[in-house]
């Protein structure tokens, strides 16, 4: 590899250095990644499986809606999380959790 005097580069020369090493890294980066993704397609031809076959959905179990807003029925709550702030109104108004369950 060729060894380079940093110190006598000039600031507009260190500049375009920096910009060229970026640009490298993130297309050595890009080719690791094409070659890995070659690599898991061959394998999953092997196995007669596409890579969208393998994909693993991300699983978000939603939960049905426990609460309705007495006021807009659209609005709903399933009982998790932060209470939304109909839910907190209907309460401060004096009506019970009970009163607004679905």
């Amino acid at each position: 590899m060729q060894s380079i005097d940093l110190e006598k580069m000039s600031l507009d020369e260190l500049k375009k250095l920096e910009k060229d090493v970026s640009r490298a890294i993130k297309t050595f980066e890009k080719r690791r990644l094409d070659e890995a993704r070659a690599a898991a397609e061959a394998v999953a031809k092997e196995m007669g499986f596409s890579l969208a076959d393998l994909a693993v959905e991300a699983k978000t179990s939603k939960s049905p809606p426990k609460y309705r807003d007495p006021k807009n029925p659209e609005l709903t709550w399933s009982g998790r999380g932060r209470k939304p702030f109909w839910f907190v109104e209907a309460i401060d108004a004096g009506h019970s959790p009970e009163e607004l369950e679905i």
